[in-house]
């Protein structure tokens, strides 16, 4: 079992940075498949970044390719999202998401492929 905690968050300006982390308990990590959503009030939750647990492949939204950046660090069960240029249309929560390798296709942007998710972490970014 995978007890996710996101932090990170906070305000900043249009054009500014922010490196959110999601830290897991569990003591098999490297093994678990990883994403990135965020929620915006009075929309649904949405696909941001993903990457696996093997090769570290990675995925991104269109609206954040070439701005964002997700990462892992297996020592320290750790994953993080590198936010740059960010813009006010990127103000929401941001959760991170865990799927443990099954050996099946991984669905990196559905929501529902996930086994679990931290609480989330505000990111708001001021025009």
């Amino acid at each position: 079992q995978e007890q996710l905690v996101e932090s990170g968050g906070g305000l900043v300006q249009a054009g500014g940075s922010l490196r959110l982390s999601c830290a897991a308990s569990g003591r098999t990590f490297s093994r678990y498949n990883m994403g990135w959503f965020r929620q915006a009030p009075g929309k649904e939750r949405e696909f941001v970044a993903a990457i696996t647990w093997s090769t570290a492949r990675t995925f991104y939204g269109d609206s954040v390719k070439g701005r964002f950046t997700i990462s892992r660090d297996n020592t320290n069960n750790t994953v993080y999202l590198q936010m740059n240029s960010l813009k006010p249309e990127d103000t929401a929560v941001y959760y991170c998401a865990a799927k443990y390798y099954s050996g099946t296709y991984y669905y990196y942007s559905t929501k529902s492929t996930y086994d679990y998710w931290g609480q989330g972490t505000q990111v708001t970014v001021s025009s």
